[in-house]
């Protein structure tokens, strides 16, 4: 739990504090400040949004705050340092629990999978058992709580007993693969898509654990999240904000030169890399939230409750549809 001491006295070492105008208006808009890891997906969707004038297009003042990682950008928004982050719909909810009343609009949906080299003897997650695992994040990170419940109601026992699972930071994992010193990696989409990039292949995508437990249509868990606090003095370029992501994000479903242009952002190790991290993230592009995605959220909400995770939830969050923003 973050209280509003730790926030506004642990900001400050955790923001890279580069705030970077990236347009001016000369009607003198509502600056919108938005957090962003500088190398993050989000980065190279806002870069798309600049290079082809979109929020200047859409009145829109935006104000990039640099931010050192992605836990500084949920700080930061408690804090009041930025306007709008990109973070998961459950620590949105979770702080809806808790006093603080937020709003959530999809940002993408596309998710991690278990990647293993191509030509492994690994065919099927029951082939896992005995096997090291790597594991982006920590013991109670939702993809492999799903994991384990899914192995469970697949193949009757918990995945934490069948592998000797590796917790990890993604790049680390993704090389450990690369050296033959992991079996599989269970890893976040961007690495998932160097990796298919480099020859390895999905063992099992988490939207096929997702909709196995119940959670049909997947939705996207991460998402612009902001206070209702500044949707009543910001409305305006809140929506004008959404509205030229939503602009960059057709850009970059339909353009390979703009994916060519971001090469510096994403670094990719190859021409094969950049291709499949495009593909990922078009594949994540969501689609407009609705009651479908509302009652899914709220179907995955209970299996995440049901699987123990009452570290990552919170005890006593209760499911509140309010914290989604329903395009009109």
């Amino acid at each position: 739990m973050i209280n509003r001491r730790q926030v506004l006295t642990g900001s400050a070492a955790l923001l890279a504090a580069a705030r970077l105008p990236w347009t001016t208006n000369a009607y003198a808009a509502t600056p919108l400040r938005v957090a962003s890891v500088k190398f993050g997906s989000l980065g190279w969707l806002i870069d798309t949004v600049q290079h082809n004038k979109l929020a200047a297009k859409n009145g829109l003042d935006l104000d990039v705050l640099t931010v050192a990682s992605h836990q500084a950008g949920p700080i930061a928004l408690l804090a009041g340092e930025a306007d709008v982050i990109v973070s998961d719909w459950t620590w949105a909810m979770r702080q809806r629990s808790l006093g603080e009343k937020l709003k959530f609009a999809p940002y993408s949906s596309a998710l991690g999978a278990i990647m293993v080299p191509e030509g492994s003897d690994i065919k099927s997650i029951a082939d896992l058992e005995g096997k090291k695992l790597g594991v982006a994040g920590s013991a109670i990170d939702k993809s492999w709580l799903l994991l384990r419940s899914y192995s469970r109601k697949t193949v009757g026992k918990d995945m934490a007993e069948m592998v000797t699972p590796a917790f990890g930071t993604p790049p680390l994992l993704a090389e450990e693969l690369r050296s033959g010193r992991l079996d599989a990696c269970l890893n976040f989409w961007t690495y998932s898509a160097r990796l298919a990039g480099d020859g390895f292949v999905p063992l099992l995508r988490m939207e096929t654990v997702l909709q196995a437990l119940g959670v049909d249509p997947v939705p996207p868990l991460v998402g612009y999240v902001w206070k209702e606090s500044t949707q009543a003095k910001k409305g305006k370029a809140i929506s004008d904000f959404l509205k030229s992501m939503e602009q960059g994000n057709e850009i970059l479903a339909s353009s390979d030169e703009a994916w060519d242009r971001l090469k510096p952002l994403i670094k990719p190790g190859s021409d094969a890399e950049l291709k499949s991290i495009a593909r990922f993230y078009k594949s994540g592009i969501p689609e407009t939230w609705g009651e479908p995605q509302t009652k899914a959220a709220k179907s995955l909400m209970d299996v995440l409750i049901g699987v123990g995770d009452q570290t990552l939830v919170g005890n006593g969050t209760r499911f509140d549809a309010e914290l989604f923003h329903v395009k009109v």
